[in-house]
């Protein structure tokens, strides 16, 4: 990938520094349920792996799965709804996930908000996360990464108080000045529409951690394999649907998978809040 700016260390060799960066542990009790797996837990879908069961080795391949993000959005539901979580929200993080987080929310009678955040990339090489900001002034950070790509603590809060004036211009556009739902002891079920590289995904996973959530479940209808693994230290638990491969990209499992505007965001929350069904799938 070439040589970093500042002194000669490649996007190849901090990604592979990273990968060995410990991260916080979860909550050491988790509730049981008949089918739920030991921590991190990634449901695969309804059928069941080939050979010894082991469902985290299993791969499915399938073809189209979902009809938009509607459809998925209801059969996610469906599977949310077996494993019977208790005080919930469910989190989309537009605009993607808004559509599949609002079937979601209406099945489980849960309240609907969005998950609003930003990365933080080294400024040379933007692609690589150093940290991710939240709203309410959650920050985190991964030091590691900043200390090998010698980020500069004056840098550092130059791109954060960059990337909070757009979080909060993304957070009145979605909410209109309503304030967000608190998080605070719930389980917060963070909803995407599929998992490519899982970097947005991880870094909600993250926020709504340090937002006061007492347990975060990640539900996505479909993702990279490896990527669905590598959610053990972000979220509790992993519910994902479809887990091709080979996968290249998440729109290639969708029969119609156009772009969700904000303002098609800003209506679906409206229309949970009023307890109004979608006006048409997306």
């Amino acid at each position: 990938m070439g040589l970093l700016a500042n002194g000669g260390l490649s996007f190849a060799a901090l990604w592979y520094f990273r990968r060995d960066i410990p991260r916080p542990s979860a909550p050491a009790q988790l509730q049981t349920h008949p089918l739920r797996q030991t921590r991190p837990r990634v449901d695969h879908g309804s059928s069941g792996p080939p050979g010894d069961g082991e469902s985290h080795s299993w791969v499915r391949r399938v073809t189209m799965p979902f009809a938009d993000r509607t459809d998925a959005g209801r059969q996610l539901a469906t599977r949310l709804q077996i494993l019977g979580f208790t005080d919930v929200v469910v989190l989309g993080l537009p605009r993607g996930g808004a559509p599949v987080a609002f079937e979601v929310a209406q099945a489980l009678h849960a309240p609907l908000d969005v998950i609003v955040v930003r990365k933080l990339g080294v400024p040379y090489q933007p692609e690589l996360a150093m940290g991710a900001i939240g709203e309410d002034g959650v920050l985190v950070l991964d030091r590691a990464v900043i200390g090998m790509a010698d980020v500069s603590d004056p840098e550092l809060a130059a791109l954060e108080q960059h990337e909070r004036v757009e979080l909060e211009r993304q957070v009145l556009r979605f909410r209109g000045g309503r304030d967000r739902i608190s998080l605070t002891g719930r389980t917060a079920i963070v909803v995407d529409d599929g998992i490519a590289t899982g970097s947005s995904a991880r870094t909600a996973c993250r926020v709504a951690r340090a937002q006061g959530a007492a347990r975060v479940v990640l539900a996505v209808p479909v993702a990279a394999p490896r990527e669905v693994e590598s959610f053990g230290h972000d979220a509790d638990e992993v519910i994902c649907l479809e887990t091709p491969d080979p996968f290249f990209a998440v729109g290639e499992w969708y029969s119609n998978f156009s772009q969700v505007s904000d303002q098609q965001v800003v209506d679906l929350l409206e229309r949970s809040g009023s307890g109004e069904g979608p006006p048409r799938h997306v």
